[in-house]
């Protein structure tokens, strides 16, 4: 068990980008109670797995998105992790606020992309999908066409698939929910009984808990 998404889970579990805590359930700001959390942003303090982050995103997109001709982030979380990825491919880049500015030219796409150019999006965490789409009706309404989504990890959630699959947008990701949670457990991080509730919570995360 030694793939990119395995060792990728593993690193994010060793900088506590990712914390797992069956018994003890985080509170989410949606209010939902999880066996997990996620902060990706800390791979930004860590040089080498912010460039191991930065260069297997860009395979990536070589690989799945050959096309490419433009990359645009999603803010906040996404900023960075675009823009490195832009720099080392040598391709235009541009962030997507949530929503536009109230002030000077209204904007909600940061930076200049060729109108039709063929965009691929970065983005750090998908959980049910809502804003990382947002940004995507975004730039198609800017003029662009977005190829695809990149993105750190993913949840999973069926709901988040769903969103995709009718958004006519192919998601690829580093890692994955079920990475880690193989990870976790082979390295033992957590039980086998856990591992039972992490995969229970996934079928349902809105009422887990409650």
């Amino acid at each position: 068990m030694n793939t990119i998404k395995h060792l990728f889970a593993q690193k994010l579990m060793d900088i506590q980008a990712i914390k797992l805590q069956p018994s003890e359930p985080f509170t989410w700001a949606s209010g939902w109670k999880s066996p997990i959390y996620t902060d990706n942003r800390k791979t930004l303090g860590y040089p080498q797995v912010r460039s191991f982050v930065k260069l297997e995103l860009c395979h990536l997109i070589q690989e799945q998105f050959p096309e490419t001709e433009a990359v645009a982030g999603v803010a906040t979380g996404a900023i960075a992790q675009g823009a490195l990825v832009a720099e080392e491919l040598g391709l235009p880049y541009a962030y997507v606020r949530p929503k536009p500015k109230d002030h000077g030219m209204g904007n909600q796409v940061e930076g200049e992309l060729k109108k039709g150019a063929k965009v691929i999006v970065v983005e750090d965490l998908i959980s049910t999908g809502g804003s990382s789409l947002k940004a995507v009706a975004a730039l198609r309404a800017y003029g662009v066409e977005v190829i695809g989504m990149v993105a750190s990890f993913t949840y999973g959630f069926p709901v988040a698939e769903e969103a995709f699959r009718e958004a006519g947008v192919r998601l690829v990701t580093l890692s994955d929910y079920q990475a880690v949670v193989e990870q976790a457990a082979q390295t033992g991080y957590i039980k086998d009984d856990e591992k039972a509730v992490l995969a229970e919570w996934r079928k349902d995360p809105s009422t887990w808990g409650v």
